[in-house]
């Protein structure tokens, strides 16, 4: 049976990584990397960032610090028996 601690940061890594996996997707393409293999190069370069897309990176770098401390831990909770 899982403690609740172990249970909140489990259920706390199942929502970050799918708000993270959802973060990543909505990015606008840059090309040169694998989007161009679904055709992601075909897009236009509007030449500046917008202050959405700025937000958006923003967050995701959030989202992503909030999934790596949740794994670290997650790890330390189960290498000390919490």
């Amino acid at each position: 049976m899982l403690s609740a601690p172990v249970l909140a940061v489990s259920i706390l890594l199942i929502v970050t990584s799918l708000v993270l996996a959802a973060f990543v997707l909505m990015h606008k393409s840059r090309g040169g990397g694998l989007s161009d293999l679904f055709g992601g190069g075909v897009s236009s370069s509007m030449g500046g960032v917008s202050i959405a897309e700025r937000n958006l990176d923003r967050l995701t770098i959030i989202v992503a610090l909030i999934w790596l401390a949740s794994i670290i831990a997650l790890g330390l909770m189960y290498k000390f028996g919490v």
